[in-house]
């Protein structure tokens, strides 16, 4: 009995030493490689017809690592103001590595002659339609600029480009070094042509005194309004425009914040800042406010009150409102049931976020600058001189 039993225990002691059992460990399987995104095409020439209205489509990109929100904007060809306006509470200095952010390139043409150049001083933006002969497709190009600052406004109304100069050199208007010297800065008389020279390499002469559209050396202050009233564009757009656009062509200076245009049977509606030194009334009825806004075309064929209240009837007035009250610089469908500005943001493509092809920028000289001389630049677009050196201005 003894004998059994001791086996029995040494059969069951020795068990604890045999090997366990156990699962084959679980194959882990790689994560499926992120889809490839489609390469952004440059988006500042359109070709158009007599009925276009809208140009281009809203697009996406991913932030990149240390990119800024004026990297993005100069990346793609638009502007600072239009691109912090199309992401409300991103930081333009530290949007987020990996964040989406939306690149507002698609546009409601302004209301007004597709002829010559169009600048749309609310839009921060500037239009340019070559002539061409019947039978050639039409065109438009569209790039950012930077406008007069409060104070130095930019003029509205109709001129024409006089001369060209390439390599320019700034002659300094003396309310200019005036303005300066109270801030403790001597400016000279005359600035040759160089990195040093606010025209940058081109410049466009117009037959209002004084007034420029030109380069710049400051690219970072593209998109908003930091000039003394001249009209500034990225330095390799105004190189294209410098051989494109020839002297004699008329210029039309315009002040829309809010843009009609319809595309495809259904209208847009796309909402800018109302400039703070815009002293109009834009509470005022909606149906003028309409058939003020309208192209030329749409304005002449809704000539009749009664077409005007047709319109009114099928336009999304609320989604107008709130456009106004907190513009997103892109264009948003206002009739025919569609939804608003949410379903345009999640419906836009994104695209890699690399220079587009066929843009007019290397993607690598001009770079923009650090924060701090940034922050200069827009601290000094709110300084507006006093009355008696409120005067045009070449720069």
């Amino acid at each position: 009995m003894l004998s059994a039993l001791l086996l029995g225990s040494s059969v069951a002691g020795c068990s604890l030493f045999h090997r366990v059992s156990h699962e084959p460990p679980p194959v882990v399987k790689e994560a499926p490689p992120a889809p490839e995104l489609p390469k952004p095409v440059a988006t500042h020439r359109f070709e158009i017809d007599a009925n276009t209205e809208v140009v281009g489509y809203v697009q996406k990109t991913v932030v990149g690592k240390e990119d800024t929100l004026p990297d993005i904007a100069r990346r793609f060809d638009v502007g600072y103001e239009e691109i912090l306006l199309a992401n409300p509470g991103v930081d333009a200095w530290l949007p987020g590595v990996g964040r989406e952010v939306v690149v507002p390139t698609q546009f409601v043409l302004p209301a007004a002659p597709h002829e010559g150049v169009v600048v749309d001083v609310a839009a921060m933006r500037i239009f340019y339609y070559p002539p061409h002969k019947k039978g050639e497709q039409p065109v438009v190009y569209t790039h950012p600029i930077g406008i007069g600052r409060v104070g130095w406004r930019t003029p509205e109304g109709t001129a024409k480009i006089v001369s060209r100069t390439k390599d320019p050199v700034w002659v300094v208007p003396k309310s200019v070094r005036d303005e300066h010297a109270e801030n403790g800065e001597k400016l000279p008389a005359t600035v040759p042509a160089g990195p040093d020279n606010p025209l940058g390499q081109y410049m466009f002469r117009l037959s209002w005194p004084s007034y420029l559209i030109h380069g710049t050396n400051k690219p970072y202050g593209v998109g908003m309004r930091s000039s003394h009233g001249c009209m500034r564009l990225y330095p390799e757009d105004i190189a294209v425009f410098f051989d494109l656009i020839p002297i004699g062509t008329k210029v039309t200076v315009v002040n829309q914040p809010y843009l009609f245009g319809r595309r495809e049977g259904t209208l847009y509606f796309q909402a800018y800042a109302v400039m703070e030194d815009d002293s109009r009334d834009w509470s005022r009825n909606r149906n003028r406010l309409l058939a003020h806004l309208l192209s030329p075309k749409a304005r002449k064929q809704a000539s009749d009150q009664k077409e005007v209240s047709a319109q009114d009837n099928d336009i999304d007035w609320q989604r107008v409102g709130d456009l106004a009250h907190s513009p997103r610089a892109v264009p948003v469908p206002v009739t025919g049931g569609h939804d608003g500005v949410d379903a345009v943001v999640s419906q836009s493509l994104l695209v890699e976020n690399s220079l587009p092809e066929g843009s007019n920028w290397d993607g690598k000289t001009g770079l923009l600058v650090d924060e701090k001389t940034f922050n200069d630049l827009v601290n000094g677009q709110a300084k507006a001189p006093p009355v008696s050196q409120s005067q045009p201005s070449t720069q």
